[in-house]
């Protein structure tokens, strides 16, 4: 067995603050979507993925991938959006062990209301703190790192 290629220096100094943030953002702005608004960062990207699809809607297995979800987790989800009224599911035309997820007006009314929020969380949190040149090098290095890991 070969020895492992070990992180030098410089690898490990970006290494170490990337694995923070990938832990620590989700959970900053799951606190606040919480305390603000009363809904948790991940109802918030379903409701923000539905209102983002053709019609509001998506088949439960495309919104799991879109919402890098497990279809169990999304289930869930759903079935708590559903008992507030702001999704409704409904099997699909032609195959009926499909199931569809779709926003309702209340949905959209609450997206509406909560997005603000979160937007200003978001922009505070990480786009102020970059410059233009920043923000670009992010979406191509976050772009570049998530490619093939949903594979």
């Amino acid at each position: 067995m070969s020895e492992p290629r070990w992180l030098d220096e410089e690898e490990m100094a970006a290494w170490l603050p990337l694995i923070r943030l990938v832990y620590l953002l989700p959970q900053t702005l799951d606190r606040q979507l919480r305390a603000e608004a009363g809904v948790s960062h991940a109802y918030y990207q379903v409701l923000a993925v539905l209102s983002a699809a053709p019609g509001g809607e998506l088949t439960m297995g495309e919104l799991a991938r879109r919402t890098v979800t497990s279809p169990s987790r999304l289930s869930h989800a759903v079935g708590s959006l559903e008992q507030r009224g702001w999704v409704e599911r409904h099997p699909d035309a032609d195959d009926r062990r499909v199931q569809h997820a779709a926003l309702t007006d209340a949905g959209r009314a609450e997206l509406t209301r909560v997005a603000p929020t979160h937007v200003a969380h978001v922009r505070q949190r990480v786009f102020d703190r970059l410059t233009a040149d920043q923000v670009t090098q992010l979406r191509d290095i976050a772009t570049h790192l998530v490619t093939g890991l949903d594979e």
